[in-house]
């Protein structure tokens, strides 16, 4: 890990025109022109040191290695209350965390839109180290979804430099130039931009953030995986959005999930569906599953109105596939039925896209649903593990 860590950090120096002094702004100024080349040095180096550190199979690790033991790094335990704004910030202590936020928009004329927005920190060691030492790595993804037109983009970044980060309060994550960042993470604007689109939205909340799982301790696995993990279902949303060179106002809503942890996964776990609901009448839903060798793992939390979540055990979700379609060479499911029978649920969640294929360094399925049966309304799913 060390010579890989080492050819990455070589090859990054070797394009980087200048390194900040410690304590200089947080984020690096240089040339537009110099920008790109770093851009480009950075791209190419992280890919190369991911390419190496996945040169072994990952089958029997889960979805991304996310299954990989956790040696050396901080393990999520129960009963440990969040704080904010402090945990709006980074983990570093442990292996993976994100930044996730997607929303379902509408244009002026009523027509369906979707966006992703993600950061992700991983670390390569259980250790610290500070400027040019640091283990950690970052990668954002980004993405905008029309019912024809799915588009996406993807960045890579290294820690220590400015290059990407996140501070908690006031609050700002960023990579390169894709930013959300406000007064607090409450209030936040978020911009992004791919070859051919972009966007620049204001988000705020209506609502609490919300534990997920028991008190935020969320579970993953018969073998105890869990993770830390809230989100802030209730942003309401305003902005434009850019496709193609066209420009467009929208409104809508959105959702941030916030998790962090050192082994996601079981090693026999191979993927997830997981599904963010909004409905009508203001509940919020968080379900996924996790599939695996053993079969799947349920969990979910039904989150009212006025933000009080009730978390869902195994049993108390059924997740029934209703359509495959092709996507990118592999079957996927894009039509499901949903069924929580506890709280007279039983929906089924139809892709706006089919095709919303993010074709990443690790590829996986994310777009926006329509949701229709005893409840209506909209939301998000993904799915990772399609092979």
């Amino acid at each position: 890990m060390n010579a890989h860590w080492n050819a990455f950090r070589d090859g990054l120096v070797a394009f980087h025109p200048r390194r900040p002094a410690s304590g200089t702004d947080k984020k690096l100024s240089a040339p537009c022109s110099d920008r790109s080349r770093i851009r480009i040095a950075a791209a190419r180096a992280l890919t190369l040191l991911l390419a190496l550190l996945l040169a072994h199979p990952t089958h029997s690790q889960g979805f991304a290695g996310l299954g990989q033991t956790a040696e050396g790094f901080a393990i999520p335990r129960p009963d440990r209350p969040f704080a904010f704004p402090i945990d709006h910030g980074a983990h570093p202590d442990y292996r993976i965390e994100w930044w996730y936020v997607t929303a379902n928009l509408e244009t002026a004329s009523g027509e369906a839109r979707g966006i992703q927005w993600t950061l992700f920190r991983s670390a390569l060691e259980p250790r610290r180290g500070e400027g040019w030492e640091s283990p950690q790595i970052w990668m954002g993804h980004a993405a905008l979804t029309t019912p024809a037109t799915h588009r996406y983009a993807e960045l890579f970044a290294r820690d220590g430099i400015g290059q990407a980060g996140v501070e908690p309060q006031p609050f700002a994550a960023w990579i390169d130039d894709w930013e959300m960042a406000g007064p607090t993470l409450s209030d936040v604007a978020l911009r992004a931009n791919g070859e051919d689109f972009s966007y620049d939205l204001q988000l705020s909340a209506t609502g609490p953030f919300v534990p997920q799982g028991e008190r935020g301790y969320s579970v993953k696995s018969q073998d105890g995986q869990a993770s830390y993990y809230y989100s802030q279902p209730f942003y309401g949303v305003t902005g434009t959005i850019t496709l193609d060179g066209v420009t467009e106002e929208v409104t809508g809503t959105a959702w941030l999930d916030r998790e962090w942890s050192s082994q996601l996964l079981s090693e026999d776990q191979t993927g997830w569906d997981w599904f963010s609901l909004n409905l009508d009448d203001g509940t919020r839903v968080m379900a996924f599953q996790l599939r695996g060798a053993r079969g799947a793992y349920n969990s979910g939390t039904w989150i009212r109105s006025d933000g009080t979540p009730r978390p869902l055990p195994p049993e108390a979700l059924r997740f029934t596939p209703l359509e495959m379609a092709e996507v990118a060479g592999r079957e996927v499911p894009v039509r499901w039925r949903v069924e929580i029978p506890e709280e007279g649920l039983d929906v089924e969640v139809d892709a706006l896209n089919p095709q919303s294929w993010m074709g990443t360094l690790f590829s996986y399925w994310e777009g926006p649903v329509r949701i229709e049966g005893s409840h209506a309304g909209r939301g998000y799913l993904e799915m990772t593990g399609y092979e």
